[in-house]
């Protein structure tokens, strides 16, 4: 493909050398670097591209895009006068998104893509999307937190939303294959960063907004302005779907060229949904009037499942057939997730990781439990949003019986003084129904050898993960694995 026509909606300053020339492959990692590539420079948060200019060049990139023209002087003093074609633009971010949507022949347009941003909910509901559409006939791509999928192809994903030549690479692989959805999570951070930048969605989502990721965004005004950010590049003939639960359901909307479509668990909206009973076996809903039986629980997944058979019903999907195959949709990988052990007892996993997650599972598990007791076992990242940690105490005291305190992902903080960051939220009645114990392994297995019979063991923060990050070093860390050797050993005993 020739480099004018990879490049040409990138927003150029200048171009400088041939234009015609052909390029094999793109890529903003001078490593990925081959013959024949387009190497984009790239300022990030942890280092800027424009420094590994001619690492890429050495590798055999035939062109470079670029942003700073000083910095990529002093990386490549001669570079102006090699004869290699350059592309200045105004913002690599943006140009990187756009050039990987048209080398890989804007994949996006030959599917249905269906985005969702929020605090939470996610990965839940385009997970639940991408089950259902699979389970009416569909060929169906999945990009979420837990992993990609091109039909029953699973990949690993580092991030939320991936870089955007991943992410296309990945939209035209789906296509190629026939894929006929995609159901995609869409991060606040991915959309600062341009990562879905030129993407054509069908429809966009709008689950909900909290508190989260302060350690990036700073403020909670510049996160909402981030998720915002989705609805207003949302084109005309698109759906903008929002709940209006949210006190910053419409103000998501605001100037959205797409047409704008509400859903609501407790006020008048274009699609509907009350909870008519509820137990640990599942839901029955009433959706738009008719009801239906879930094995998901918890208001929270009420929402959920709303989003999802709203924008079904708008993509296409007969009413009859959603709700069908809502009836037979089961959890998500780490969301609400049950292991049932000896002793009556019962363990929860789940990833809330937020002050509102956390409460909307104890919640939901006080509500159906009642006089149960309930233990609740959560920590903190390291090196994320500190202001939550309290917050997220204050839950656990507000529902639990008994607190028991630990590590998630420490990263290069210590995990005490993420504990004690934590402890700060708790009342003196919360520290006397509280323990903390820093090795997470043990805490659970502390907390499951002294549940008293019947109870529920919440495991809130880890989910779906499979590791902890401990300093620098991401160490195996299964918390199924780990519950069902726990009750393994009880029954042997």
């Amino acid at each position: 493909m020739k480099l004018e026509d990879i490049v040409r909606d990138c927003g150029i300053s200048e171009t400088t050398g041939n234009m015609q020339t052909e390029i094999s492959s793109i890529c903003s990692d001078s490593r990925k670097a081959t013959a024949g590539a387009l190497f984009i420079a790239v300022r990030g948060h942890a280092g800027d591209g424009h420094k590994f200019a001619a690492q890429a060049l050495q590798n055999g990139a035939a062109a470079i895009l670029y942003e700073d023209p000083e910095a990529l002087k002093e990386a490549c003093p001669s570079i102006m006068e090699s004869g290699v074609p350059l592309v200045h633009v105004y913002n690599s971010r943006y140009a990187e998104a756009l050039a990987a949507d048209a080398f890989f022949g804007h994949p996006s347009r030959r599917l249905t893509l269906v985005g969702i941003t929020g605090t939470n909910g996610k990965t839940t509901t385009v997970t639940l999307l991408y089950s259902l559409f699979t389970s009416l006939g569909f060929r169906c791509g999945l990009l979420s937190t837990i992993a990609n999928y091109v039909g029953d192809k699973r990949t690993e994903t580092a991030n939320t939303t991936s870089d955007p030549i991943t992410i296309n690479s990945l939209l035209k692989e789906m296509a190629d294959s026939g894929c006929r959805y995609c159901f995609m999570e869409v991060s606040s951070i991915g959309l600062e960063q341009d990562r879905v930048s030129g993407l054509h969605f069908k429809a966009g989502i709008f689950s909900n907004i909290t508190h989260d990721h302060l350690d990036y965004h700073k403020t909670f005004a510049e996160y909402l302005r981030c998720k915002k950010l989705f609805f207003d590049m949302l084109p005309k003939g698109a759906y903008a779907i929002t709940n209006i639960d949210d006190k910053n359901g419409r103000v998501m909307v605001q100037n959205t060229k797409a047409k704008i479509v509400t859903y609501s668990c407790r006020n008048m909206a274009d699609h509907t949904c009350r909870i008519i009973e509820e137990d640990f076996g599942g839901m029955q809903l009433r959706i738009d009037g008719t009801d239906v039986w879930t094995r998901l629980i918890g208001r929270h997944n009420a929402y959920n499942l709303l989003a999802v058979y709203t924008v079904s019903i708008l993509i296409g999907a007969e009413k009859e057939d959603i709700l069908k195959g809502i009836s037979l949709l089961g959890p998500v990988n780490g969301r609400l997730e049950t292991i049932h052990g000896p002793k009556g007892l019962t363990v929860i996993i789940d990833y809330a990781h937020t002050p509102d997650a956390l409460d909307n599972v104890l919640g939901t598990l006080r509500d159906i439990g009642k006089d149960t007791f309930i233990t609740c076992l959560f920590g903190c990242g390291g090196d994320r949003d500190r202001t939550k940690r309290p917050e997220m105490a204050a839950v656990a005291e507000k529902y639990a019986d008994r607190i028991i305190i630990t590590s998630d992902n420490s990263r290069t903080e210590k995990t005490a003084d993420i504990m004690e960051d934590i402890r700060k939220g708790l009342s003196a009645k919360g520290m006397i129904k509280s323990i903390s114990i820093e090795d997470r392994e043990q805490a659970i297995r502390t907390a499951i050898l002294t549940a008293p019979q019947g109870s529920i063991i919440l495991l809130a923060g880890k989910g779906h993960e499979t590791y902890q990050i401990l300093g620098t070093e991401k160490r195996h860390f299964d918390e199924h694995e780990i519950v069902r050797k726990i009750f393994a050993q009880i029954q042997e005993a």
